[in-house]
């Protein structure tokens, strides 16, 4: 009993010091929980309907896209360029399939596997004739599809198959699976157009308008009373006309990302005269050094050219346009260099070693040499030399090893330009320098052998061994220096965007404006690299009035800083900004001056009174039609509106007062008459559907209002 009333005596404090623990336990759980969705927050690209991008699952489609364009191209890397504009294509790729999946959930629209394997089978889609799978005559063979399918799982686990075959088998996997999946969403896109067209059809009626409007003519006499007739000054314009005015065309302001507004120097640095100099003599030393015979593959590498010594031969195109042009005035042994090539800011030497006449492409075919090691590999390739030599078909033994041996072009263009290892050179080298029909065994240094057959050869051009050195004009670490310590001192003095303004011509620096900077732009103010200026001017934590730090970017050779001057949220620029408060002051002052020349045209009986107010110019025009906007050569517009007025009067009208983009027109009809075109209603309520189809295309606009899109990819790349 003494003890259960001290119990009682303490509950007080017990359940306090519970409450406290399980206080702790929901705290630390949100805490968990909070630090879970900030992280999760930090790892999205954008939302699409609200379904959260994120970045990983982002950058596998880009992935995907990359590998693809690789394959088809032959090509081994991609320039920053190239990915940033692969990222581009994948977004709004994206984009698009979820505003499509999006309509068609809710119609209940689906392309189903019957539906492709028939598209497939067909073989008339024109994305099946991209894939590798062609007859001779270049048309998609389906059978060759399915013996690939069916090999693939084989290869991909036949552990005698070299990396190298199943790397080749994978690949072409991975395309067909992006051919697959985007002639499914093809034809999902195919069905939901063809819903909407079907929405709206043409009829005999707008066929028989639409023919008129198109083939009656007429011909006018007119004056019109130009804007430019009134001074700006001489007009007022209010700022409730100009509030009526934006309310009239808001919706032209409607804008689906946020921009902003900045002022900022950017700072090209440049070599000195002194560091001009340096230059010249260095290269003065290397092209002594190639004169006397130096290896050329050890002095361009010394010499840090940008284009870099091939081992192989190379044609004319993968080399600068400035070092090519240099080719034909040399013989073999000579050199040219150093000189200055303006176009591109660099000092040169070209010193041709050699040249050869070479094809341009080699069509191949190729067999793998299994075996557990190179003891092994190398027994094969030579039975399959023995046999091959002997008069044994090249299908039969590739069919034996389990090998497709199918025929591949090799193009210089797939290989000049890149960096080149010792066992591509020497496949390279044979294949380029090989009969047609013949087989060679090529040996690869660590990585096996290759039986390879060449079955043709075509365009036999000129190739270079050439030693090339190009390097730079750059500045040295000096003149950078110097320029970082004069801007950073100058910046220090001035912290604030009306010093730096007031300040900088006096230094040395430019300010400049650059209005409505897009998160979805790659390089801000078009210098390279400036992924970071660009983050810090779409931070939330930046306000206008803001100065950033000083970026160093470009290709390490400029310095900028930037000034956010404007924020414009994503919906309807308002009306302080300044491009829009300047465009609906000139439609107001448009409409303004309008009035006041309609006033000056009331009573005006005649076209011979309207061209005697002041400013009146006349003219005659011929051929107006309800369908094309009448232009009008003395004030320099088209005139929708005087296509339509004429459109509607009758030969004789008379008519004044029409308001029009530039002027105000009185004008008399002189003329009407018809082309000579006989009318075919089935072909006209055809060139109806097809323009009612192009602007119901335009459905895409209001659709992408709908999907709420945010794109954060700027935080990312």
């Amino acid at each position: 009993m003494a003890t259960l009333q001290k119990i009682r005596n303490r509950g007080k404090i017990l359940i306090a010091t519970v409450g406290l623990a399980l206080f702790a336990f929901i705290a630390e759980e949100f805490v968990r929980s909070l630090t879970y969705t900030q992280t999760e927050s930090r790892q999205r690209v954008g939302k699409i309907y609200g379904e959260k991008i994120n970045v990983q699952e982002f950058n596998a489609m880009v992935e995907e896209y990359t590998d693809v364009v690789k394959f088809t191209q032959g090509l081994n890397t991609l320039s920053d360029d190239q990915l940033s504009m692969m990222r581009d294509q994948v977004w709004q790729t994206l984009v698009n399939d979820k505003i499509l999946q999006h309509e068609c959930e809710k119609l209940g629209i689906t392309v189903t596997d019957a539906e492709m394997q028939d598209i497939i089978n067909n073989g008339r889609n024109p994305m099946l004739a991209q894939t590798p799978f062609r007859t001779q005559q270049g048309t998609f063979d389906v059978n060759a599809l399915k013996q690939f399918l069916n090999q693939y799982n084989e290869v991909m686990t036949n552990p005698q198959l070299s990396s190298e075959v199943k790397e080749q088998y994978q690949q072409m996997n991975n395309y067909w699976n992006f051919i697959e999946k985007n002639i499914r969403r093809q034809k999902l896109n195919e069905k939901y157009q063809t819903l909407l067209n079907g929405l709206m059809v043409s009829n005999p009626v707008a066929a028989q308008a639409n023919f008129d409007g198109r083939t009656n003519e007429s011909e006018i006499y007119m004056a019109a009373l130009p804007f430019t007739s009134i001074k700006d000054d001489d007009i007022t314009v209010e700022d409730s006309e100009l509030k009526a005015k934006y309310e009239e065309l808001k919706e032209m302001f409607r804008t689906e990302e946020e921009t902003r507004d900045i002022k900022y120097i950017d700072i090209n640095v440049v070599a000195s005269d002194a560091d001009k100099a340096n230059l010249q003599k260095e290269m003065e030393g290397y092209a002594q050094a190639l004169a006397e015979g130096a290896d050329p593959a050890k002095t361009v590498r010394e010499a840090a050219s940008q284009v870099p010594y091939s081992p192989l031969p190379v044609s004319a195109k993968a080399l600068p346009h400035d070092v090519a042009e240099q080719l034909d005035s040399l013989s073999v042994g000579s050199q040219v260099g150093p000189f200055v090539h303006d176009h591109d800011n660099t000092i040169n030497i070209v010193r041709l070693i050699n040249k050869v006449n070479l094809p341009d492409s080699v069509e191949i075919r190729q067999i793998a040499a299994p075996g557990n090691d190179m003891a092994a590999i190398e027994k094969t390739a030579d039975s399959i030399m023995n046999a091959l030599a002997a008069g044994a078909n090249f299908d039969t033994i590739a069919k034996k090893y389990d090998q497709p041996a199918t025929k591949t072009w090799i193009t210089s263009s797939q290989y000049e330009g890149q960096a080149i290892d010792e066992n591509n050179r020497k496949f390279l080298s044979t294949i380029s320098t090989a009969a047609v029909g013949s087989n060679n065994k090529i040996v690869l240094d660590g990585q096996g052998v290759i039986i390879t057959q060449i079955t043709d050869r075509r365009n036999i051009i000129a190739k270079y061994d050439v030693a090339v050195i190009k390097r730079a004009m750059d500045f040295s670490k000096d003149t950078y220096g110097k320029a970082y310590n004069d801007f950073s001192s100058f910046l220090a003095g001035n912290t604030k965007v009306e010093d730096i303004e007031a300040n900088a011509t006096q230094a040395g620096y430019n300010v400049q404006t650059r209005n409505n900077v897009s998160s979805t732009e790659h390089n801000v103010v078009n210098v390279r690299s400036t992924r970071e200026a660009l983050r810090w001017i779409f931070n939330e934590d930046t306000k206008v009035g803001d100065v950033s730090p000083l970026y160093e970017c470009g290709d390490n050779d400029h310095l900028l800083v930037i000034m956010l001057t404007g924020i414009h949220k994503k919906g309807y620029l308002t009306l302080d900004d300044e491009q829009i408060r300047t465009y609906l002051t000139n439609e107001v002052l448009k409409d303004k001056k309008a009035a006041l020349l309609m006033e000056k045209l009331n009573g005006v009986k005649s076209v011979a009174d309207a061209a005697k107010i002041e400013g009146a110019v006349t003219d005659t025009i011929k051929h107006i039609t309800f369908t094309g906007n009448a232009f009008v050569s003395k004030v320099g517009a088209s005139e929708p509106a005087l296509s339509g007025s004429v459109s509607k009067a009758k030969k004789g009208d008379f008519k004044a007062g029409i308001k029009g983009k530039s002027a105000v027109y009185a004008y008399q009809v002189l003329d009407q008459s018809k082309n000579n075109v006989k009318y075919d209603q089935k072909e006209e309520e055809q060139k109806l559907q097809q323009t009612i189809s192009r602007n119901i295309g335009n459905f895409s606009n209001e659709l992408l209002k709908k999907a709420n899109i945010s794109d954060k990819r700027y935080i990312f790349f």
